[in-house]
């Protein structure tokens, strides 16, 4: 009995040791995960930075671009091989572009602080549109960016910072329409208006005051997004039209300025832009290289330019839900990026086409870009003279249904050189734009009327645009899309007459014709929003 009693005693003691050794090695309670919080302050997407009072929102989209007859997104052939219909002008060109956004912001006893950045990877066509040697190994060029199979690069659109109302770093200008050159058109090149769509440098400042007035102000860097070209004209006019850009550096910011009223039937904005135009010297080398005569050659004194634009957008049509009409007009002198404007840079065109002129080779129509121009000298303009543009686009646009979309979009735009062709033989002393342009173009056009005999053409550098096109979508699940635009582009040329002279290569010296010209573009895209 003794011995049963300790067995059974000496049991219940091991089970206990091995009980407690089991307890011992169980895991201690983890910490409480502190699991991502959704931020409803401000909109959908949000959600707080774990361990801040911070939200942030990641988004973007993946595009895929083809453009027949054009450059990406949908840029008509209007210059180079692209304008000159050579064999060197690619057919088709694509892109294919991942965005992604960053949008932070914190509520703060000042209001709320917000940053938002947006890059691109994207990768296209090498050239965009050419595969001429000239081109693709001219100098600055990067042959081997986009060439390989793995090529590619990153672009940076907006990157920004606001606060109490300021907002500091690359973002829309103030001078901007809220749709800039986008009123329902898919690609970047609608001229008639400004297009900061990408960004520029800037400081500004937005003040709200109810019932959905503001007013904003702000300072921009001209650099990129709005200058196109100061011609010294005392370099001469090339082949295409063409004037030596002889712009000097940013000597002062652009000052940018809107008032806008934003209600339930649609908004009004009016917004000016007041622009520096400066130039380097009076002496330069071929290509606007200074020498070392520039310096004391002098140079002209700046002037300043500007811009002013009205915009509006009326909403709730009766034509269906979710339809609106945009439109917007421009007037500009000295500043003429305002009206001539893409998402870029400004074009100058240089189009080529049929003739039924006897003898003729081809027809061709330029158009000279510029914010001004000048030619040094005694019988020269007395300084720059400011180049005069206007122009006016918008665009219908229209829901089918839930799924099916169209917008139908034009612009027409002019721009104009001051006084007539022939002002440089007959003014005393100073000359006109015109004159001093026509002069230099007759070096590399002969015939002109009143420069040499009778002449076969008459010279007048003004020209006018104006584009139309359509654009559908078809949305079959929330947030992809695919869509098919055809645009037209027309450029109506004020030279007439024709002339025998060296076209840029691969183009013979030959009779041309100088005449109105055209193009047209088919774009596809394929989008997906996330």
């Amino acid at each position: 009995m003794t011995m049963i009693k300790s067995l059974i005693l000496g049991s219940a003691a091991g089970l206990v040791a091995l009980s407690g050794a089991q307890a011992a090695d169980l895991p201690v309670k983890a910490k409480a995960v502190e699991y991502v919080r959704i931020c409803s302050l401000y909109g959908a997407g949000f959600f707080y930075i774990p361990g801040t009072d911070t939200c942030i929102k990641l988004g973007g989209y993946v595009r895929v671009d083809t453009t027949f007859n054009g450059t990406t997104y949908g840029g008509p052939a209007w210059n180079g091989d692209q304008g000159q219909g050579n064999r060197y002008r690619d057919y088709f060109t694509s892109r294919s572009r991942m965005a992604l956004t960053v949008d932070t912001r914190t509520a703060t006893e000042y209001g709320v602080v917000r940053t938002f950045g947006q890059g691109d990877f994207q990768f296209d066509n090498f050239g965009n549109g050419t595969k001429n040697p000239s081109v693709l190994t001219a100098a600055g060029v990067n042959s081997s960016l986009l060439s390989g199979a793995g090529g590619g690069y990153v672009a940076v659109e907006m990157v920004f910072i606001q606060f109490a109302g300021f907002t500091f770093g690359k973002s829309a200008s103030a001078y901007a329409t809220p749709w800039n050159g986008y009123p329902g058109n898919n690609n970047s090149f609608l001229m008639g208006g400004p297009d900061y769509v990408t960004g520029v440098n800037n400081i500004q400042y937005t003040a709200q005051f109810g019932n959905g007035v503001s007013a904003t102000i702000g300072l921009d860097d001209p650099q990129v997004f709005n200058r196109t070209s100061l011609y010294n004209l005392g370099l001469g006019v090339n082949v295409n039209g063409l004037g030596t850009n002889a712009y000097a550096g940013v000597h002062a910011p652009d000052i940018a300025g809107n008032i806008r009223v934003d209600q339930a039937w649609g908004l009004f904005q009016i917004s000016g832009v007041l622009h520096n135009v400066n130039a380097s010297y009076n002496n330069l080398s071929a290509g606007g290289v200074s020498n070392n005569l520039s310096e004391i050659s002098g140079h002209p004194e700046d002037k300043w330019g500007g811009a002013v634009t009205a915009a509006l957008q009326i909403k709730n049509l009766p034509t269906g839900a979710g339809d609106d009409f945009k439109i917007d007009a421009t007037y500009a002198k000295g500043n003429t990026k305002a009206v001539i404007s893409t998402s870029g840079g400004s074009p100058s065109f240089a189009m080529f086409g049929n003739t039924g002129l006897a003898g003729g080779y081809q027809s061709v129509g330029f158009g000279a870009t510029s914010d001004g121009v000048y030619l040094p000298g005694a019988a020269g303009t007395g300084g720059i003279i400011l180049t005069s543009a206007w122009g006016i686009r918008g665009a219908f646009n229209h829901n089918w249904d839930p799924y099916w979309s169209t917008s139908l979009w034009g612009s027409y735009a002019q721009v104009k050189y001051d006084g007539g062709a022939n002002d440089n033989l007959t003014a005393v002393g100073t000359t006109s734009a015109k004159g001093a342009y026509c002069a230099a173009f007759a070096a590399t056009h002969p015939g002109q009327t009143g420069v040499a005999g009778a002449g076969t053409y008459s010279c007048n550098p003004d020209f006018n645009v104006a584009q139309i096109g359509v654009v559908t979508r078809w949305t079959p699940v929330k947030n992809l899309t695919f869509s098919a635009e055809v645009g037209a582009f027309f450029l109506d040329q004020k030279m007439s007459g024709s002339s025998v002279f060296t076209a840029s290569a691969p183009k013979p010296t030959a009779l041309y014709e100088f005449k109105d010209q055209s193009t047209v573009f088919l774009n596809v895209r394929a989008q997906r929003n996330f």
